[in-house]
């Protein structure tokens, strides 16, 4: 009896974690006005309304025939809001807006599917022997899925011209002292990466697996990630135009793209400005720089460093002094919340750097969870052992192809379940539209 209720507790949970997620997504398309939900704020993604489709197809065409035996209601749907664009060549999309069907017939489709779903995931509540033996991974994935795009959407939305959106509470830009930035020395010892597939019910991506032990050297990190004050000098020192601090391939992208400073700040006159979500303020200097793979490269060559590997980012986050000891979460074990980072949809923008002190690593490195994903030098690739997800075998395997780079930590629209020490995130290193920032290290 004991196990037949745990299982109805998890899948009830499971159950309402994915109502929690619908209720984010649905915010976020809430704060686009009606007449601009057919706009296409980055020219490599697709248009605001595919996405409005597409996360609620994604989870119909994963649990739908495979999990509960649902025939399917509007095949052609399932299809045209199946798969994103990976903004890695491939040109840009051409498709008009009379090409998309109408909001309300997508809303209509929405709202079908959904109570579908809801009835099949109700009725395995009541027997949990129903269902795909692989069930509660698959709602993990929906769940998590979801949340995925409530992120990256909000990179989306934020290029959108302010007079488009339906704005938000207004935030204060926090006004801390002025960090003082200096390099922290992380000595040697062991960091466990990734996940071990025996982690007491706990979900993670194909990518996560399996765990493996790193033996990482010491290093020197700095204490804070790379301030807008501190890349401002960057730029006022020639480093877009100084090509010796650039690869081939960074340098090409940067000059068709026209890329002479980071994509959220703009000149104004004499003043530099910065794009927040509902509009524009000036540039908060100490906030984290938020810039794509290849400008971060360029920043640390300027400097003589580099970026941190996986393996530092890892032994500077969980490790402690005590090399047989490492943390769940840079500030201990204990679960995420609002004291220890800037993370899980709390705030729209990044916050001064090292607002959060009780966020610090044992080492004294401050915001590695939150306020920003951090780039790594790591390429995307598989951890040894690496399988497939069967039921999603595309996930993780369509990028590891040298042209990604690992992303460790979280940024303010993260969700609080992937702020987990295993997780992996990986972007291609001329997209600008991350709210990634990075730090420098010294081997």
């Amino acid at each position: 009896m004991g196990v037949l209720s745990s299982a109805v507790r998890i899948r009830h949970d499971l159950h309402m974690r994915l109502a929690e997620a619908r209720k984010r997504t649905d915010e976020l398309f809430g704060i686009v006005r009606e007449e601009a939900l057919y706009d296409r704020p980055i020219a490599e993604r697709h248009r605001i309304i595919f996405y409005v489709g597409h996360v609620e197809s994604f989870d119909w065409n994963l649990l739908a025939q495979r999990a509960f035996g649902l025939r399917s209601f509007h095949e052609s749907f399932d299809k045209l809001f199946a798969f994103g664009i990976d903004p890695v060549g491939g040109g840009l999309p051409t498709d008009k807006p009379s090409d998309w069907p109408s909001h309300e017939e997508i809303k209509n489709y929405n709202q079908r599917l959904r109570e579908d779903l809801d009835r099949a995931i109700a009725r395995t509540l009541a027997n949990p022997s129903e269902g795909h033996p692989l069930l509660l991974q698959m709602l993990e994935v929906a769940i998590e899925h979801r949340l995925m795009h409530a992120e990256t959407l909000a990179y989306m939305l934020h290029q959108q011209p302010a007079d488009r959106k339906i704005p938000a509470t207004k935030e204060a830009v926090w006004k801390t002292a002025r960090a003082k930035s200096h390099l922290i020395d992380v000595p040697a010892g062991q960091a466990t990466m990734g996940m071990r597939r025996t982690n007491n019910g706990e979900f993670g991506w194909d990518n996560e697996m399996d765990a493996w032990e790193a033996f990482v050297p010491g290093f020197a990190i700095d204490n804070y990630n790379v301030m807008n004050r501190d890349f401002l000098l960057f730029v006022q020192s020639g480093g877009y135009e100084n090509k010796s601090l650039w690869s081939d391939e960074a340098w090409a992208w940067k000059k068709a793209e026209g890329v002479k400073h980071p994509t959220f700040w703009r000149r104004e006159g004499s003043l530099w400005m910065y794009r927040t979500m509902f509009g524009d303020i000036q540039l908060p200097l100490d906030w984290p720089v938020y810039v794509s793979h290849a400008e971060a490269v360029a920043y640390s060559k300027w400097l003589g460093r580099k970026l941190p590997t996986e393996e530092q980012f890892h032994r500077a986050a969980y490790g402690t002094s005590d090399e047989r000891v490492e943390r769940l979460y840079p500030w201990g074990d204990d679960a995420p919340s609002e004291r220890y980072g800037n993370f899980n949809f709390a705030h729209w923008d990044p916050k001064p750097v090292g607002s959060y002190p009780r966020g610090a690593s044992a080492f004294g490195v401050h915001d590695l969870v939150g306020n920003g994903w951090e780039w790594t030098r790591t390429e995307f690739a598989p951890f040894p052992g690496f399988a497939p997800m069967s039921f999603y075998p595309g996930y993780s395997a369509n990028f590891f192809d040298g042209k990604h780079y690992v992303m460790k930590g979280g940024s303010p629209r993260t969700a609080g379940c992937m702020l987990r020490r295993s997780f992996r995130n990986w972007f291609q290193p001329h997209y600008p539209y991350v709210y990634a920032t990075f730090r420098c290290v010294e081997d």
